[in-house]
């Protein structure tokens, strides 16, 4: 039996997510945008890439991220080559004001797609579609970005960092607190190990200090209830990037280290220990690897 389609909105494609991750001094951000449709998606991180704010696009799961730098510029949009970009990012108190403008079926995109987004504060657009030029406006929470390392919640009989962290993660997720992202970190195979010695490291983006400590309240709680490990290591930090403990993490992943040297690293490096068993040696190794999920499956040792 044929089925007769009714759309209520058939030109619209909202996207699901998006988010807006701040340096300290609002000079950098990420857009994270989780999509539906993932060619039209592509379709825009082609064409904004374009743009002259925008320093790097990248995909990640179901989300195109655009590192970009805050401010203003004029897009000269140009059909089937440069038809959409962004045009602006403004932090005003704790929001983040994000203009972006397209050609056709990108002014859509631009427009009526972003500004149906979960989490859209406000928003503003001009019609689109068909040859018009579109140029719309979503005012989205001004959020930093929390990173946490996990390793060692398993036993050789018994349960998954990488399953349980996702899992816990996701019940934390709300518009205060989004879940981003997860990557398995894969460290050196040390004799302690239940199987495969692999950490996990999650990101989260928080619109105050008080959801980040919320965030870590849970999830510590969470990994003491379900853990089946007595040696559960957890750490945090608060930061726009991660790439600076890259050399601690080389360590890990190339030779066996000392709990003693993971805690004299963590307290040199202001790094917040919340479950201190002997995974807190790799669970500091996984926070290097924040966002980079199909890197940090590689086993670097020999």
């Amino acid at each position: 039996m044929m089925k007769k389609v009714e759309l209520s909105d058939p030109y619209t494609v909202p996207y699901k997510k998006i988010c807006a991750i701040c340096d300290e001094k609002n000079e950098i951000a990420e857009i994270i945008e989780f999509f539906d449709c993932y060619g039209g998606a592509a379709w825009s991180r082609y064409h904004y890439s374009n743009s002259p704010l925008v320093e790097d696009a990248y995909v990640l799961g179901d989300t195109i991220r655009y590192l970009v730098k805050t401010g203003q510029k004029n897009l000269n949009l140009k059909p089937s080559t440069a038809a959409a970009g962004i045009e602006s990012f403004i932090v005003k108190d704790n929001e983040a004001h994000i203009t972006y403008s397209g050609l056709g079926g990108g002014g859509v995109g631009a427009t009526k797609c972003r500004s149906s987004a979960d989490g859209i504060l406000r928003s503003s657009f001009t019609d689109s579609g068909g040859s018009r030029v579109a140029k719309g406006t979503i005012v989205v929470p001004r959020m930093e970005r929390l990173i946490i390392g996990i390793d060692d919640t398993d036993s050789k009989e018994e349960g998954a960092t990488w399953s349980l962290c996702h899992n816990i993660a996701k019940e934390i997720d709300s518009h205060e607190k989004r879940y981003l992202s997860h990557s398995l970190v894969q460290l050196y195979p040390v004799p302690t190990k239940t199987q495969n010695c692999v950490a996990t490291v999650l990101e989260f983006g928080c619109s105050s200090e008080k959801a980040k400590d919320i965030i870590i309240d849970e999830l510590k709680n969470a990994l003491l209830k379900y853990s089946v490990s007595n040696e559960t290591g957890m750490v945090a930090i608060s930061s726009f990037s991660a790439d600076k403990y890259q050399d601690y993490s080389k360590l890990c992943r190339t030779r066996q280290l000392t709990k003693a040297f993971a805690l004299d690293y963590a307290k040199k490096n202001q790094i917040k220990i919340i479950l201190n068993g002997n995974g807190v040696i790799g669970a500091l190794a996984a926070l290097a690897w924040v966002a980079k999920s199909d890197q940090s499956i590689i086993m670097e040792a020999d």
